[in-house]
């Protein structure tokens, strides 16, 4: 409902916020409706948004937190992914570039979401340029892409693990567009059995792709040295820009179109008449220019 809606462009807000006056600024662009004239009223316009980031003033501090082995790690910030843009905050994120070697961020849920947005919304906006990719898939996940029911997940089937790579590969295909170097990681299960695993990594060699097993649940950071090596090696190539997905210039519907086409797999997008009155709209108020946040449900 429309609190959830608030209550994410807020946290969203939160998240891309780079100081106090950078969140005091997002606030004050907040589009709140439009008078009877038709004309937007902004948040600043109606005298909350003073209020609003004395609320916010201790939530925009990250929180340092640790794992059971002792990592250090930030935990701030959940804008919903389907309908925001799902990553944590920048500021922790460039705390953490700040205080140590390596930074791993997490950008949910599933690449076509998360790290389209990651990409094209965070990392824009924040001027961040990711030195690689780590793409997370699990033996459970493939077996229910390959067509088996998820109560059935637990049990051994390489062919369904087979038929499920079709998904893989086309998160990893979407993963190349922005000119940056893929690890495939899979997230170990008890379940799970040597010959499933075998398929996944032979595939990613097949494409060239580094695939490691890690054991993170049972085994803590132990079960994930491989992993930390393959991720470790694939940050020393040569630095790169990211590639965006698509210039912010572009039309609109355009920059829909591509995101569609190329994270989701569609032949093309048909703009109803409702959605084409609400882009003009939207250009005519000056965010034309904006990257998209796509929506999406989780299934």
């Amino acid at each position: 409902g429309f609190d959830i809606t608030a209550a994410s462009e807020v946290m969203a807000i939160l998240c891309l916020a780079s100081s106090p006056a950078d969140l005091r600024s997002r606030l004050d662009r907040i589009l709140v409706g439009y008078s009877p004239k038709g004309e937007p009223v902004l948040a600043s316009e109606i005298g909350v948004t003073g209020s609003l980031a004395a609320i916010l003033n201790e939530a925009l501090l990250p929180n340092l937190v640790q794992t059971t082995d002792s990592t250090p790690a930030f935990v701030h910030g959940g804008p919903f992914a389907n309908i925001a843009h799902g990553c944590n905050s920048v500021l922790a994120t460039r705390m953490a570039l700040a205080m140590s070697d390596y930074a791993v961020t997490e950008a949910g849920f599933a690449f076509d979401l998360g790290g389209e947005k990651f990409f094209d919304l965070k990392c824009r906006s924040a001027g961040l340029n990711p030195a690689a990719i780590v793409l997370v898939a699990t033996i459970r996940a493939l077996k229910m892409h390959g067509g088996v029911e998820l109560s059935r997940t637990k049990e051994p089937d390489p062919g369904a693990v087979e038929r499920g790579l079709e998904n893989l590969a086309a998160h990893l295909d979407s993963a190349a567009h922005f000119n940056k170097p893929t690890v495939v990681a899979i997230n170990r299960f008890t379940s799970d059995t040597l010959d499933e695993f075998k398929i996944v990594h032979d595939y990613c060699a097949s494409r060239g792709i580094p695939c490691a097993t890690a054991d993170v649940f049972s085994a803590g950071a132990q079960g994930a040295i491989d992993l930390a090596e393959k991720v470790v090696a694939a940050t020393n190539q040569p630095m790169t820009p990211f590639q965006p997905l698509y210039p912010l210039d572009w039309p609109v519907e355009q920059k829909i179109e591509q995101i569609a086409r190329i994270m989701y797999g569609a032949d093309g997008v048909n703009i109803l008449p409702a959605a084409a009155t609400k882009i003009r709209k939207v250009s005519k108020l000056g965010y034309a220019e904006l990257p998209i946040c796509m929506a999406k449900t989780q299934y």
